[in-house]
Order: C-alpha cells, then sequence, then structure tokens
C-alpha cells in the first residue's frame, strides 16, 4: 500500500506499543514517520531500522512533550526534513491510577502535563503548519475512561475527557482550512501497561467487554490510518470508540 505515499507524519510516544504499532503502520503505506521517545534510544533505533530495512523512511526525535520548546524544536525539525507536516497522532500517555485519596500532586500534575499539556504543545506548533498547508489531519488518543469515567482513574480520566473536549474545540476552529481533528476512545488494548494490570481486575473487565477479548494494537493502527485517510476527509470532530463495545 502507498496511499500515503510522498505525506509525513508525526506520531508521539511512538517507540513502543500502540505508538510503535501506528508507526509502522503508517510507514508501511507509504509516510515518512518521525516519533519522540523519552528515554530509551535503543527502542526508538530499532524501529528506525525496522522500518529503513524495509524501505521506508522514519526518524526519531529524544524529546518530552511536556516540554513546550522541545515540542516546538522536534515540530520545526520534521518540517524541515520532510517538507511538510500532513499528519500528527497525539499519542504519548501515561497512568498514574490510584483512589483519589491516596493520589499525590505529583501523580496528578504528571498525568495532566503529558496526557493534556502535551498534546496542546505538539498540536499548537504542527496545527500551525497544517494551516499554511490548508491540509492536515490530527488524530487524538483517547479513552473511554474520558467517556464514562473509571474508578481509581481520576487524573486518567480527566486528561482523556479533557483531550476529547480539545478534539472538538480544534475541530471547529481548523476546518475551514482542510484540517480534520478527531479522537480514538480506547478500551483494553493488548500492551505492555494492560498487561501490568492484576489478573483479577483484567479477568473482570474481560467479563464486561461484549466480545470477550482485548483489542490488539494491529486493530488499532489500522483504524487510526483510516482516520488519517482520504478516506475520512468528511470526518471531523468525531470521537470513535474502539473498545470492543465495553462504553457502549
Amino acid at each position: 500500500m502507498s496511499e500515503f505515499k510522498g505525506r509525513s507524519a508525526i506520531v508521539t510516544g511512538g517507540s513502543r506499543g500502540i505508538g510503535r504499532a501506528i508507526v509502522l503502520e503508517l510507514a508501511s503505506r507509504g509516510a515518512k514517520v518521525a516519533f519522540n521517545f523519552t528515554k530509551n534510544r535503543e527502542l526508538a533505533d530499532q524501529l528506525v531500522a525496522e522500518i529503513q530495512n524495509g524501505g521506508g523512511h522514519a526518524q526519531a526525535f529524544q524529546a518530552d512533550v511536556t516540554d513546550f520548546d522541545a515540542a516546538e524544536s522536534m515540530v520545526k525539525a520534521v518540517k524541515n526534513e520532510f517538507g511538510s507536516i500532513d499528519y500528527l497522532v497525539n499519542n504519548a500517555g501515561i497512568t498514574r491510577d490510584k483512589l483519589i485519596m491516596m493520589m499525590s500532586q505529583e501523580d496528578w500534575d504528571a498525568v495532566l502535563d503529558t496526557n493534556l499539556k502535551g498534546v496542546f504543545n505538539v498540536t499548537k506548533h504542527a496545527v500551525a503548519v497544517m494551516v499554511r498547508q490548508r491540509r492536515g489531519a490530527i488524530l487524538n488518543i483517547a479513552s473511554i475512561s474520558g467517556v464514562v469515567g473509571m474508578a481509581g482513574q481520576t487524573n486518567y480520566s480527566a486528561s482523556k475527557a479533557g483531550l476529547i473536549g480539545f478534539t472538538k474545540a480544534l475541530a471547529k476552529e481548523v476546518g475551514r482550512r482542510s484540517v480534520t481533528v478527531n479522537a480514538l476512545a480506547l478500551g483494553l488494548i493488548e500492551t505492555d501497561m494492560t498487561a501490568s494490570l492484576p489478573d483479577e481486575y483484567k479477568k473482570k473487565m474481560l467479563e464486561q467487554i461484549p466480545l470477550g477479548r482485548y483489542g490488539t494494537v494491529e486493530e488499532v493502527a489500522r483504524v487510526a490510518a483510516f482516520l488519517l485517510s482520504d478516506d475520512a476527509r468528511y470526518i471531523t470532530g468525531q470521537v470513535i470508540q474502539a473498545d470492543g463495545g465495553l462504553a457502549m
């Protein structure tokens, strides 16, 4: 597939899990893909090598999305390197799950800074490029926790609910410049994060999923690619739930 040939993308938090799968999917469809990582350069380099060995083009940036200046520098570097920024996937996110009575101020701030402020930091600079191009697509990786709320996740649920509001507001701001903005609200996906959940909790959650299984990162990546593609040019301001029916 080469439907994204000649176009470029930024994927935040792209060196592992869902982000990695999206990077691979976009690269396999012909896009030049840049992604950021914070600590593990080895993982990032392995992903770049995998894509390049397959004939694709990828570049990794060590940048913290919570740092406004670092986000700006990354976006500028991608624009200079690739010539355009056609797609942005705001995927970087963390969890620090606790009941609010046990949650520290640091737990709250860390999650909101990464999951919400980080999106602002990268999007502010990337969308400016898209508006000038009069074309672009932004996809924000949200969660059903931001749709229905989850006990023990007041910080995470608040960040993802905020991201959904951000998505809808931005879609109204930039639609006339042919820039689409959508959110993908995920349920339980097989990642390192879900693997660390207690077995009892995972069993309980599986019982509530009508499809009776977790989603895979490859499934998420294919939905993400569709929402960025030309086939979805008339979809904007929407929250698409990929959750096996968990939050319906």
